[in-house]
């Protein structure tokens, strides 16, 4: 089974570019608070929106799971 590791990408992109929950929320569009819940994993982003995150971290949609 593959494990999601978008807290973790989310977390480390975030904290790698020294901006604050806020200032990445603004980057795509959602709130501070959503980008926290990202981060603690309580939820997910819409799989629609996985694309748009993807470019933003540099990253492929595969990299978001591992396993």
């Amino acid at each position: 089974m593959k494990k999601i590791v978008i807290p973790e990408k989310v977390k480390s992109y975030r904290k790698e570019n020294r901006l604050t929950q806020e200032e990445f929320g603004s980057l795509l569009g959602v709130s501070a608070q959503a980008v926290s819940k990202w981060e603690k994993g309580i939820c997910y982003p819409d799989i629609t929106f996985l694309p748009e995150l993807a470019a933003t971290l540099g990253c492929f949609i595969d990299d978001f799971f591992v396993g």
